[in-house]
């Protein structure tokens, strides 16, 4: 008997095959949405987190039919109050690169001491499960898990590793100055990151709906 599947609304390998690790279904297959021919794109226009998971996850199981496992995660940064927030990859403008962003940031903090640069990375997952066959009402939000990682704004980039702030990002057991998470191997960004704590709580809420 096949194993049914689950659509990670997402076009990135490395993401699928991260949550592919982090989650391990034990009767399910994650896909990504290339993998089911999905060429339609969900409009992210929620004020949290949780509001883009569950839109992407509502949206994209009503194209396919099928249990889509969606995320939004991002920035919140004390002294900005919670900015940049649902706006994290487009801080320093919609089309900004990942050392744009940092590069505004930076600015942003650039007279702040340590104990004034605190800031947390956040993701949220949501599972949708398509309506029954023949119903016209919307996909349902079957589980929901958040994840954070508190931590502080470096004063400047340090390490390659990652994607987005990690350059940027001391996690709390760093002293001011110490590793950001660019300088983090996989493993040990895997332990504490945000998307590895809300994935590894989704995943018991998966085994317990049977997937």
């Amino acid at each position: 008997m096949s194993r049914p599947r689950i659509v990670v609304a997402t076009r990135s390998a490395h993401k699928l095959r991260e949550l592919r690790e982090l989650l391990s279904p034990e009767r399910a297959t994650l896909v990504s949405l290339d993998d089911v021919d999905v060429t339609d794109e969900a409009l992210e226009h929620g004020a949290s987190f949780a509001a883009n998971a569950r839109l992407k996850a509502r949206f994209y199981a009503g194209v396919t039919r099928l249990p889509t496992l969606a995320d939004d995660s991002g920035l919140e940064v004390d002294a900005l109050a919670g900015g940049p927030g649902v706006r994290t990859r487009r801080f320093a403008g919609e089309n900004a690169s990942d050392a744009q962003n940092n590069a505004k940031l930076l600015r942003e903090l650039e007279l702040l001491p340590p104990d004034r640069r605190g800031a947390r990375y956040v993701c949220v997952l949501a599972l949708a499960v398509p309506s029954a066959a023949g119903s016209r009402g919307r996909p349902a939000i079957a589980a929901e898990a958040r994840g954070t990682c508190r931590g502080r704004i470096a004063t400047e980039p340090r390490g390659t590793g990652g994607f987005g702030y990690d350059p940027i990002f001391e996690p709390a057991p760093e002293p001011a100055g110490g590793r950001t998470m660019g300088l983090y191997s996989p493993l040990e960004k895997n332990r504490i990151s945000h998307r590895a704590r809300a994935a590894r709580r989704m995943a018991a809420k998966l085994r317990a709906l049977g997937f």
